[in-house]
């Protein structure tokens, strides 16, 4: 198990924009696994690869239904819309609300380089969202509605 570092709010690499990934090899592997292990030690349902100080196109969330695992994702379609508190590893202790779309279908490559794509709904929505944004150099913050950081946090702090 490899927990790596978690930047927060402040640190640049949070607002750089992430490069697609060229190839998939040993380290990107290696970046996946270290990123599920460091959002699961951190009990949070999402983590994109700039939180981790590395600036490439590389997510994994688990809403609690398995980890997946999504390199170089976009967004094909969404529609609908929810407003849902957020919270984020990279901003600890900060809770706001967020309008996301209600369903998303994400196209991304697997660990083996196959393209596949997936539908969110709700929660997996937000989450996948909440993490593509990361890879444009977009916080949650930035599209807040309303700070609800008083209210007591969920047992999951988000992300």
């Amino acid at each position: 198990m490899a927990v790596r570092t978690i930047f927060t709010m402040g640190d640049d690499v949070l607002r750089k924009t992430a490069r697609p990934v060229a190839a998939i090899n040993r380290r990107t592997k290696q970046l996946l696994e270290d990123m599920a292990d460091t959002m699961y030690e951190a009990n949070g349902v999402g983590l994109a690869a700039p939180q981790v100080g590395i600036l490439r196109r590389v997510v994994v969330v688990d809403i609690g239904d398995g980890l997946v695992e999504l390199i170089n994702p976009e967004i094909l379609e969404q529609s609908g819309s929810q407003i849902e508190v957020e919270g984020c590893l990279s901003i600890p202790g900060r809770r706001c609300t967020v309008e996301r779309p209600q369903k998303v279908t994400v196209r991304a490559l697997d660990r083996q380089g196959r393209s596949f794509v997936m539908e969110g709904e709700g929660l997996m929505a937000v989450a996948l969202c909440h993490e593509l944004d990361h890879l444009d150099g977009i916080l949650y913050v930035d599209k807040m509605i309303e700070d609800v950081t008083d209210e007591q946090p969920q047992e999951k702090e988000g992300e």
